[in-house]
């Protein structure tokens, strides 16, 4: 039983599996089984470990209680992100007990479900309530990119899901990221960094260019022609979860000042959270290049 629920074991299930109260207290008093709630015990190791910390969350919130946002996302299969909290949700009238490590959400509406195994919100759900439950913009952004990419739900069923979404406390910034990841013909283009550097009285990019190079022709998105700066502008699926942001910005660094034609990266993600840094790089490249402003 334990080895099915990450060595933790239902006292409801001990007992209708035929032991009896005296028995289930004489091994927690031996010290061979520990108690880590009114209805969970473990039956492996002297606490909750992994998947045993999701199943105590489920049992000790209640009959009702589901896994909820990142949570959720973890238990359908997300790689790479860590979450200090085990998250659940309950309805509005259930009974919401504190229990150590773990966050209940009362919410109107759970949604759909996945009723079997760990209990839990569906994929778009979960996504969706994760990332207004992050700590930051950053780690929403991040979210949305990393559970898309690893295919653990599809882009039309987190924008069906989006479009249903009446209450949002980050309402334009992931109405932005959730169009950029899901529907890449809403995502920015050059004409929107074109449109930001005349508006921060940066040269506009000349044109674009068709260079040829070993590997074929290649087509610059943004070309500062005189100045020997190109940008390209970078969508959402060529990131796993931000970590390209960060490489695109140190990379900018490097490459500015730097002789001959300078290539700057924006990534679409970073471009919605901060365009102001790749903003202050491109004048940097240009007034390297030349440009007096």
């Amino acid at each position: 039983m334990a080895r099915r629920h990450g060595g933790v074991a239902n006292r409801a299930d001990l007992l209708r599996a035929g032991l009896a109260d005296h028995d289930v207290r004489a091994e927690v008093d031996r010290g061979v089984w520990h108690r880590a709630g009114c209805h969970t015990l473990c039956i492996e190791g002297a606490a909750p470990q992994g998947e045993g910390l999701l199943w105590r969350a489920l049992w000790e919130s209640g009959p009702r209680a589901v896994l909820d946002g990142p949570t959720s996302l973890i238990a359908a299969g997300l790689l790479h992100w860590e979450e200090p909290l085990v998250h659940v949700c309950v309805p509005r009238n259930a009974t919401v007990r504190d229990i150590p490590g773990v966050r209940c959400h009362v919410v109107r509406d759970i949604g759909p479900t996945i009723p079997f195994g760990l209990r839990r919100t569906r994929p778009e759900v979960a996504l969706i309530r994760a990332a207004e439950w992050a700590r930051s913009d950053r780690a929403a952004s991040t979210l949305i990119a990393m559970t898309v990419q690893q295919r653990l739900v599809p882009p039309a069923a987190v924008l069906d899901r989006w479009s249903q979404t009446r209450r949002s406390s980050r309402r334009r910034l992931l109405d932005s990221v959730i169009r950029d990841v899901c529907d890449g013909a809403h995502s920015i283009n050059e004409l929107d960094v074109a449109q930001a550097c005349r508006a921060r009285g940066i040269p506009e990019p000349t044109r674009q260019q068709v260079r040829r190079t070993s590997t074929g022709t290649v087509y610059l998105d943004l070309f500062w022609e005189g100045f020997g700066v190109h940008a390209e502008v970078q969508g959402a699926h060529h990131l796993w979860g931000l970590n390209g942001v960060d490489d695109a910005v140190r990379g900018n660094a490097l490459a500015v000042g730097a002789r001959g034609l300078v290539s700057l990266q924006i990534p679409v993600l970073g471009w919605r959270l901060h365009p102001e840094v790749f903003l202050d790089q491109i004048a940097d490249a240009l007034r390297a290049g030349g440009w007096a402003a």
